[in-house]
């Protein structure tokens, strides 16, 4: 046997020891049994998938840099993922849920015990599936305190509540996805928004059921808010309260006073809330955020209580805050923009200074043709989405395992690092012919240790549209944004380099462009799609592959024994 034989054995039994001894050692545990329980919401009862019966899901809580073991049985009839949004899991994607890209899903009556490590992240993550759009009613707040021995950058709150905003439907979501897939158009808007799984007061059968925060006057609440939509950007606020923004995607911010939130579909935010107003009930409540002409959208507001405990005479109805319009696209790019990083000596930011991969996507709805000319998209056309003109279709196997094997066939590493078409991204009237994307499963491929700038550049094709844009395995910094096309010459000249924010999902604005920058130093397969659920599933998504280093501390862990069969 040669010496380097010899050695890359010795490395593998060593990781496994490491493995066995994690097991060993009693990380904390936890098991999700993903099953289908009666829900009863807006006067109906349906079955919706649950982990644990519980909608929200459970609250995972743990300290920065541990590693938790959660123990994944699906007694459902459909397959599941589930993924640990925000968590980089250095070096072992393994376990970051993403079906057909990370692994296969979980079938029904089958189990996967996932690793979940946790690294520089604290704050508020979350978790939730990643299969078709069982997400709608599979996810749940992850809390990251920070760890022992050590503070928030703020003043100990009095308390601590995940507050979740969701969407709900009367029909039952696998349903709605199937008729969704099949007519090729948008899909039906939500019956209702949630806060917390519950739609509120202004809602059909819902105001005994409505959330309620109850407080003390005089004191200060961390609010640590999830959007869980399917759909939707959402605008959020509460009645004659100003909320400090602290935190955002498990990174603290420098505070920012505000009397609303911009929050997109994947993103958390961290909010403190002082409960210094006249004693009495107060709704919080949020609504959409749509920019897209012509598209349908949920027109509802969801509401939940911020209830005073003292003695009052409470009047008949709260009041509701002031949202932004439905269509201010500016309320929603300005509060974005706003964001910096804390930047302080104890959380200092390593923002990419000297650039090594320039990359520049575009991310567009497009259309397909329709064999019968009846779908339901523009024209009879069937809807789609795309990266660079690719529109994304998933493999039959992970790519994670096939890049793992060296099993040829299964995707190609071709992804382009530039538009393959220049044009005027955001003019009104464009060419139809530009619509149709290609089909693929093209990767990018990074370098370990490069330095990547990449400009996220929204189109104007089938329908100019804010983009949630996520990348698993990383958090960037978002050093820029605008309206328009990107300008390379000028706009860069603009960036932020001091204090940007470091987030793990950006809302590239309506016919504008963000840039973001990060060292591609997690190796491993890493998914990037936009979060609102329809797009992703017309394909506006891609994956990166980042090469091993040369240090054995920089290459890819080994795979766990119960990986789900493909």
């Amino acid at each position: 046997m040669s010496l380097i034989m010899k050695f890359s054995v010795l490395q593998i039994l060593g990781l496994l020891i490491l493995d066995g001894l994690l097991h060993c050692q009693g990380l904390a545990r936890h098991t999700f049994v993903v099953k289908n329980v009666p829900y009863t919401r807006l006067c109906s009862t349906k079955n919706i998938l649950t982990v644990n019966g519980q909608f929200p899901g459970p609250t995972l809580h743990v300290n920065k840099g541990d590693t938790i073991m959660v123990d994944v049985l699906n007694k459902a009839n459909y397959n599941i993922t589930i993924h640990w949004h925000g968590v980089s899991q250095p070096r072992y994607p393994w376990s970051d849920g993403p079906e057909y890209i990370t692994q296969c899903p979980i079938q029904p009556g089958q189990k996967f015990s996932q690793k979940i490590i946790f690294s520089s992240e604290e704050g508020t993550l979350w978790w939730h599936a990643h299969s078709d759009w069982t997400r709608a009613t599979v996810h749940g707040a992850i809390i990251i305190h920070p760890k022992k021995g050590t503070s928030y950058p703020f003043p100990k709150p009095h308390a601590e509540v995940p507050i979740i905003l969701g969407e709900w439907w009367k029909k039952d979501i696998m349903e709605l996805y199937n008729e969704f897939r099949e007519s090729g158009g948008d899909p039906n808007v939500s019956d209702a928004y949630t806060i917390n799984g519950q739609p509120g007061d202004l809602y059909p059968c819902s105001k005994s059921e409505t959330f309620k925060l109850m407080v003390d006057y005089g004191k200060t609440y961390l609010l640590r808010i999830i959007n869980a939509a399917l759909q939707d950007i959402l605008f959020f606020a509460i009645a004659k309260h100003n909320i400090t923004v602290v935190g955002t995607d498990a990174s603290y911010t420098k505070p920012l006073k505000t009397d609303y939130i911009a929050i997109s579909p994947g993103q958390t935010i961290d909010v403190l809330l002082e409960t210094n107003q006249a004693l009495g009930d107060y709704y919080m409540a949020a609504k959409v955020y749509s920019s897209a002409k012509g598209v349908d959208y949920d027109n509802t507001t969801t509401t939940a209580i911020v209830h005073y405990n003292q003695n009052y005479n409470a009047s008949s109805r709260p009041q509701l805050p002031n949202l932004p319009s439905y269509n201010d696209t500016n309320a929603s790019a300005n509060f974005t923009g706003s964001l910096r990083s804390l930047a302080d000596d104890n959380h200092p930011v390593h923002v990419p200074l000297n650039i090594s991969t320039q990359l520049m996507f575009t991310v567009s709805v497009n259309t397909f043709p329709c064999s019968t000319n009846s779908c339901q998209g523009p024209n009879g056309s069937r809807l789609a989405a795309s990266v660079n003109n690719i529109s994304f279709e998933l493999p039959s196997i992970d790519i994670l395992q096939a890049y793992y094997n060296h099993i040829s066939g299964v995707y190609g590493d071709q992804f382009p690092s530039f538009p393959p078409f220049i044009f005027n991204f955001t003019a009104e009237d464009l060419p139809l012919a530009l619509e149709t994307p290609k089909r693929g499963t093209e990767v990018k491929v990074l370098e370990y240790n490069s330095t990547v700038e990449l400009v996220l550049q929204g189109t104007n094709l089938a329908a100019g549209t804010d983009h949630p844009m996520h990348i698993h395995g990383y958090s960037f910094y978002v050093v820029g944004w605008g309206f328009g096309n990107f300008d390379k010459d000028k706009d860069p000249l603009g960036y932020n380099l001091v204090d940007p924010p470091l987030q793990n999902t950006i809302a590239v604005p309506k016919n504008g462009w963000a840039t973001i920058r990060f060292k591609a130093d997690n190796p491993g397969v890493w998914f990037m799609h936009c979060h609102i659920e329809r797009h992703l599933s017309w394909g506006m998504d891609m994956t990166f592959i980042v090469k091993n280093g040369s240090n054995p501390e920089a290459q890819l862990l080994p795979p766990p024994s119960d990986l789900p069969p493909c």
